[in-house]
Protein backbone atom coordinates (compact mmCIF):
# COMPACT_ATOMS: atom_id res chain seq x y z
CA UNK A 1 0.00 0.00 0.00
CA UNK A 2 3.05 2.13 -0.35
CA UNK A 3 4.76 4.13 -1.90
CA UNK A 4 3.36 7.44 -0.79
CA UNK A 5 2.02 10.17 -3.06
CA UNK A 6 0.92 13.44 -1.58
CA UNK A 7 -2.63 13.89 -2.89
CA UNK A 8 -5.30 12.13 -4.88
CA UNK A 9 -4.88 12.26 -8.67
CA UNK A 10 -7.77 14.13 -10.29
CA UNK A 11 -9.35 12.71 -13.44
CA UNK A 12 -9.38 15.44 -16.14
CA UNK A 13 -12.61 15.79 -18.10
CA UNK A 14 -12.59 17.06 -21.68
CA UNK A 15 -14.69 20.19 -22.11
CA UNK A 16 -15.18 19.72 -25.86
CA UNK A 17 -18.88 19.10 -26.44
CA UNK A 18 -18.06 16.72 -29.28
CA UNK A 19 -16.21 14.38 -26.91
CA UNK A 20 -18.08 12.02 -24.62
CA UNK A 21 -17.15 12.27 -20.95
CA UNK A 22 -15.56 9.22 -19.45
CA UNK A 23 -17.18 8.18 -16.16
CA UNK A 24 -14.89 8.58 -13.19
CA UNK A 25 -14.45 5.37 -11.19
CA UNK A 26 -16.26 5.44 -7.88
CA UNK A 27 -16.09 3.60 -4.58
CA UNK A 28 -19.34 2.00 -3.44
CA UNK A 29 -19.75 2.70 0.27
CA UNK A 30 -22.04 0.73 2.60
CA UNK A 31 -22.19 1.77 6.26
CA UNK A 32 -22.34 -1.41 8.34
CA UNK A 33 -22.32 0.27 11.74
CA UNK A 34 -22.20 3.86 12.92
CA UNK A 35 -21.95 4.81 16.61
CA UNK A 36 -24.67 7.01 18.08
CA UNK A 37 -22.10 9.50 19.37
CA UNK A 38 -19.53 10.87 16.93
CA UNK A 39 -17.15 13.44 18.36
CA UNK A 40 -15.26 13.98 15.09
CA UNK A 41 -15.29 12.70 11.55
CA UNK A 42 -12.25 11.71 9.53
CA UNK A 43 -10.91 14.22 7.02
CA UNK A 44 -7.95 14.39 4.69
CA UNK A 45 -4.74 14.78 6.69
CA UNK A 46 -5.96 12.79 9.69
CA UNK A 47 -4.12 9.68 10.87
CA UNK A 48 -6.51 6.72 11.20
CA UNK A 49 -6.06 3.48 13.14
CA UNK A 50 -7.98 0.73 11.34
CA UNK A 51 -8.69 -2.97 11.18
CA UNK A 52 -9.60 -4.35 7.77
CA UNK A 53 -10.36 -7.47 5.75
CA UNK A 54 -9.84 -7.50 2.00
CA UNK A 55 -11.67 -9.83 -0.42
CA UNK A 56 -11.67 -10.43 -4.16
CA UNK A 57 -15.13 -9.60 -5.48
CA UNK A 58 -14.81 -12.25 -8.19
CA UNK A 59 -14.73 -15.26 -5.86
CA UNK A 60 -14.88 -13.95 -2.29
CA UNK A 61 -11.29 -14.97 -1.47
CA UNK A 62 -9.86 -13.27 1.61
CA UNK A 63 -6.45 -11.98 0.53
CA UNK A 64 -5.53 -10.09 3.70
CA UNK A 65 -6.85 -9.43 7.19
CA UNK A 66 -5.20 -7.18 9.75
CA UNK A 67 -6.74 -9.36 12.47
CA UNK A 68 -5.52 -12.69 11.10
CA UNK A 69 -2.31 -11.97 9.20
CA UNK A 70 1.02 -10.36 10.02
CA UNK A 71 1.31 -9.13 13.60
CA UNK A 72 -2.52 -9.06 13.88
CA UNK A 73 -2.45 -5.42 14.98
CA UNK A 74 -4.49 -2.58 13.48
CA UNK A 75 -2.63 -0.28 11.11
CA UNK A 76 -2.07 3.48 11.06
CA UNK A 77 -2.23 5.50 7.86
CA UNK A 78 -2.70 9.11 6.86
CA UNK A 79 -5.91 9.76 4.95
CA UNK A 80 -5.74 11.51 1.60
CA UNK A 81 -2.03 11.42 0.72
CA UNK A 82 -2.02 8.16 -1.26
CA UNK A 83 -0.23 6.31 1.51
CA UNK A 84 -2.81 3.63 0.76
CA UNK A 85 -4.83 2.78 -2.36
CA UNK A 86 -7.01 5.57 -3.73
CA UNK A 87 -10.16 3.61 -2.87
CA UNK A 88 -9.37 3.84 0.83
CA UNK A 89 -8.66 7.56 0.59
CA UNK A 90 -12.00 8.17 -1.09
CA UNK A 91 -14.07 5.66 0.83
CA UNK A 92 -12.98 6.54 4.36
CA UNK A 93 -13.78 10.22 4.50
CA UNK A 94 -16.23 11.44 7.15
CA UNK A 95 -16.02 8.28 9.28
CA UNK A 96 -16.47 8.20 13.05
CA UNK A 97 -14.30 6.26 15.49
CA UNK A 98 -16.02 2.90 15.86
CA UNK A 99 -17.70 3.09 12.45
CA UNK A 100 -17.56 0.12 10.09
CA UNK A 101 -17.95 0.30 6.33
CA UNK A 102 -17.93 -2.04 3.36
CA UNK A 103 -16.02 -0.56 0.43
CA UNK A 104 -16.32 -1.97 -3.09
CA UNK A 105 -13.33 -0.59 -4.98
CA UNK A 106 -12.89 -0.80 -8.77
CA UNK A 107 -9.48 -1.75 -10.21
CA UNK A 108 -8.64 1.84 -11.21
CA UNK A 109 -8.75 2.85 -7.53
CA UNK A 110 -6.97 -0.29 -6.30
CA UNK A 111 -4.13 -2.17 -8.04
CA UNK A 112 -5.22 -1.69 -11.64
CA UNK A 113 -3.70 -3.58 -14.54
CA UNK A 114 -0.69 -4.83 -12.59
CA UNK A 115 -2.35 -6.41 -9.55
CA UNK A 116 -0.29 -7.10 -6.45
CA UNK A 117 0.66 -10.33 -4.69
CA UNK A 118 -2.49 -12.43 -4.32
CA UNK A 119 -4.54 -9.80 -6.16
CA UNK A 120 -4.87 -10.52 -9.91
CA UNK A 121 -4.78 -7.69 -12.47
CA UNK A 122 -8.02 -5.75 -12.98
CA UNK A 123 -9.54 -6.96 -9.70
CA UNK A 124 -12.46 -5.28 -8.01
CA UNK A 125 -11.83 -5.46 -4.25
CA UNK A 126 -14.12 -5.51 -1.25
CA UNK A 127 -12.84 -4.20 2.06
CA UNK A 128 -14.53 -4.37 5.46
CA UNK A 129 -13.08 -1.39 7.34
CA UNK A 130 -13.32 -0.44 11.00
CA UNK A 131 -11.93 2.85 12.30
CA UNK A 132 -10.64 2.46 15.85
CA UNK A 133 -9.11 5.89 16.37
CA UNK A 134 -8.73 9.25 14.61
CA UNK A 135 -5.81 11.55 15.33
CA UNK A 136 -4.65 14.90 14.00
CA UNK A 137 -2.26 14.17 11.20
CA UNK A 138 0.88 16.00 10.15
CA UNK A 139 -1.13 18.32 7.91
CA UNK A 140 -3.93 19.46 10.24
CA UNK A 141 -4.27 23.00 11.55
CA UNK A 142 -4.15 21.70 15.12
CA UNK A 143 -0.78 20.10 14.54
CA UNK A 144 1.12 23.05 13.11
CA UNK A 145 2.05 24.66 16.43
CA UNK A 146 2.91 21.30 17.95
CA UNK A 147 5.20 20.60 15.00
CA UNK A 148 6.80 24.07 15.02
CA UNK A 149 9.26 23.31 17.81
CA UNK A 150 11.17 26.59 17.64
CA UNK A 151 8.10 28.81 17.10
CA UNK A 152 9.46 30.39 13.92
CA UNK A 153 6.20 29.88 11.98
CA UNK A 154 7.78 27.46 9.52
CA UNK A 155 8.42 23.73 9.52
CA UNK A 156 11.72 22.05 8.80
CA UNK A 157 12.01 18.47 7.60
CA UNK A 158 13.36 17.47 11.00
CA UNK A 159 10.37 19.01 12.78
CA UNK A 160 7.89 17.12 10.59
CA UNK A 161 9.82 13.87 11.01
CA UNK A 162 9.99 14.33 14.79
CA UNK A 163 6.24 14.85 14.91
CA UNK A 164 5.60 11.61 13.03
CA UNK A 165 7.96 9.70 15.31
CA UNK A 166 6.23 10.97 18.46
CA UNK A 167 2.75 10.22 17.11
CA UNK A 168 3.60 6.62 16.33
CA UNK A 169 5.44 6.04 19.62
CA UNK A 170 2.57 7.66 21.54
CA UNK A 171 0.33 4.87 20.34
CA UNK A 172 2.74 2.05 21.03
CA UNK A 173 4.18 1.60 17.56
CA UNK A 174 7.86 1.65 16.76
CA UNK A 175 8.99 4.60 14.70
CA UNK A 176 9.92 3.72 11.13
CA UNK A 177 12.60 6.21 10.11
CA UNK A 178 12.75 5.04 6.51
CA UNK A 179 9.00 5.29 6.06
CA UNK A 180 8.85 8.66 7.79
CA UNK A 181 11.66 10.05 5.65
CA UNK A 182 9.77 9.06 2.51
CA UNK A 183 6.64 10.75 3.85
CA UNK A 184 8.55 13.91 4.75
CA UNK A 185 10.27 14.15 1.35
CA UNK A 186 6.94 13.76 -0.42
CA UNK A 187 5.26 16.37 1.79
CA UNK A 188 8.03 18.88 1.11
CA UNK A 189 8.03 18.19 -2.61
CA UNK A 190 4.37 19.17 -2.82
CA UNK A 191 4.02 21.73 -0.01
CA UNK A 192 7.24 23.74 -0.16
CA UNK A 193 6.07 25.98 -2.98
CA UNK A 194 9.02 28.36 -2.94
CA UNK A 195 11.52 25.49 -2.49
CA UNK A 196 13.29 27.22 0.42
CA UNK A 197 13.52 24.03 2.47
CA UNK A 198 10.71 25.01 4.85
CA UNK A 199 6.92 24.83 4.90
CA UNK A 200 5.52 28.16 6.02
CA UNK A 201 2.30 28.48 7.99
CA UNK A 202 0.62 29.84 4.87
CA UNK A 203 1.83 26.98 2.65
CA UNK A 204 0.84 24.41 5.25
CA UNK A 205 -2.65 25.64 6.09
CA UNK A 206 -3.54 26.73 2.55
CA UNK A 207 -2.86 23.31 1.15
CA UNK A 208 -4.72 21.64 4.00
CA UNK A 209 -7.82 23.77 3.42
CA UNK A 210 -7.69 23.00 -0.28
CA UNK A 211 -8.01 19.30 0.46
Amino acid sequence: MFPILFRLLLVSVLSNVDCAKLPEPEVKIEVLYKPFLCHRKSKYGDILLVHYEGYLESNGTLFHSSRQHGDQNPVWFTLGIREVIAGWDRGMQSMCAGERRKLTIPPALAYGKEGKGKIPPESTLIFHMEVLEIRNGPRSHESFQEMDLNDDWKLSKQEVKEYLRKEFERHGYAANDTHHEVMVEDIFQKEDEDQDGFISAREFTYKHDEL
